[in-house]
């Protein structure tokens, strides 16, 4: 048998889980800071929900979907946005809203596995449910901010571009005469323009256009736009939209809280249909990793589609794969320690005897892992060591008689003969330094 995974998905060993753990405890941390509570859904979906109002192209190409025992087509859940618009929806008049909710699932979707994207991946989600206006899009975007501050990233690490949804479909729609089909064909190109070839770029542009369009000079117009790189650069005839007030003054206020690193992005779409208004990504400024790591924005309109009132919703989500790239390349990568602090090396048989002290050191929160295979010192001191265990104590029938243990420090070399309670505190006061 292979003993690799399958193809895009990990296994996560101790140290790999370490990880993880830490990863999720920071991304928690902050979200409860703000008064997000935390919630899940099922890893199974009928299909219909992405069907709703998501991507065509991720539903056909990117899911794991198949017919299960009772002839329903079900699908692993992709993103959660989906099930926690059916979740608000299924309790819209019971909840107290606003609602601030954030999740941390595993996800499953069907591509290319490459650098910072896997088939298997986890991501943190935050969404306020329940507020019309930017203070929304101004604290989803503090969140997120703060989560990158949390793990010591400075702004000049990191940029978050804005766009208005709004805006283009303004653009696309009343500026170019574009109908639905050329607008959502420009928008899909203009969301992957940065990895197209520019004299390419322009010409599926064109293309995609009417002849009418063309004639009345749409594809230069919108390639000039697409060449603007501050709001204050727009053309008289869409300056006074009135996203365009809206963004100056979320870039305002978010300065208010030392944000500085946004900038307007015409260029981005996010790609997902259910985006209503303000959209924001979060892109790594390491040219080893110039990439966008992560994104969200309004979308007003997902919860209405169940049948019941619409809710106002900001929200985004955040992949684990793209985050620790983003630690790796900025020197960020936390040094986690073994969660188990002390390693009991036994000098003959002496578990039985043993266990009341095991008992007291455990009651007393200290975590020990306990060596009984009868190997002689050097073997078990070995393994503590390969273990990233810090500290070793031993025991024999003196140390259990006396009530004295000799505790050795794997990494400074010191040892010391003390009492367990001393050895307790020996232990606990190294969670402090």
């Amino acid at each position: 048998m292979n003993t690799q995974p399958y193809k895009g998905s990990r296994d996560f060993y101790p140290e790999d889980k370490r990880l993880q753990k830490w990863l999720f405890a920071k991304w928690a941390e902050v979200c409860e800071k703000f008064g997000y509570e935390q919630y899940d859904a099922p890893m199974l979906e009928e299909t219909a929900l992405y069907q709703l109002k998501g991507s065509d192209e991720i539903l056909s190409e990117q899911t794991y979907t198949f017919i299960d025992r009772g002839d329903r087509s079900v699908t692993m859940r992709t993103e959660m946005t989906p099930s926690v618009s059916r979740m608000v929806a299924q309790k819209r008049q019971e909840l107290a809203y606003p609602l601030r909710w954030y999740s941390i699932p595993e996800l499953w979707r069907y591509e290319r596995p490459q650098r910072g994207r896997l088939r298997q991946f986890w991501q943190l989600n935050v969404d306020i449910f329940g507020v019309q206006g930017q203070y929304a899009e101004h604290e989803i975007i503090s969140v997120a901010d703060a989560i990158m501050q949390s793990v010591g990233a400075k702004r000049s690490m990191y940029q978050i571009k804005l766009n208005s949804r709004l805006f283009i479909d303004f653009v696309l729609k009343d500026y170019l005469g574009l109908d639905e089909v050329e607008s959502a064909t420009i928008r899909r190109l203009v969301d992957k323009m940065a990895k197209i070839d520019p004299a390419a770029f322009a010409a599926s542009i064109e293309a995609s256009m009417s002849p009418t369009a063309r004639d009345n000079g749409a594809p230069a117009k919108l390639l000039d736009l697409l060449q603007l790189k501050s709001l204050d650069d727009m053309p008289a005839d869409v300056a006074g939209h009135p996203s365009i007030a809206e963004l100056k003054q979320l870039m305002a206020l978010l300065k208010t809280n030392g944000i500085t690193n946004t900038v307007f992005d015409i260029s981005l779409m996010r790609g997902f249909d259910y985006y209503t208004d303000i959209v924001f990504e979060v892109f790594d400024t390491n040219p080893d990793n110039n990439r966008s790591m992560f994104g969200g924005g309004r979308y007003d309109g997902l919860v209405g589609l169940f049948g019941v009132d619409p809710v106002p919703t900001v929200g985004f989500g955040m992949g684990d794969v793209t985050f620790v790239n983003f630690l790796e390349v900025h020197g960020l990568m936390p040094a986690l320690e073994s969660e188990t602090e002390l390693y009991m090396a036994f000098i003959g048989d002496m578990y039985s005897s043993v266990q009341p002290v095991l008992a007291e050191l455990r009651e007393e929160g200290v975590t020990v892992a306990v060596d009984t295979t009868g190997r002689k010192l050097d073997k078990q001191i070995k393994t503590a060591e390969k273990k990233g265990i810090e500290f070793v104590v031993f025991v024999g029938e003196q140390e259990i008689q006396t009530g004295q243990f000799r505790i050795k420090n794997l990494k400074s070399g010191e040892e010391q003969t003390l009492s367990l309670a001393r050895l307790i505190t020996v232990v606990k006061d190294r969670r402090k330094k």
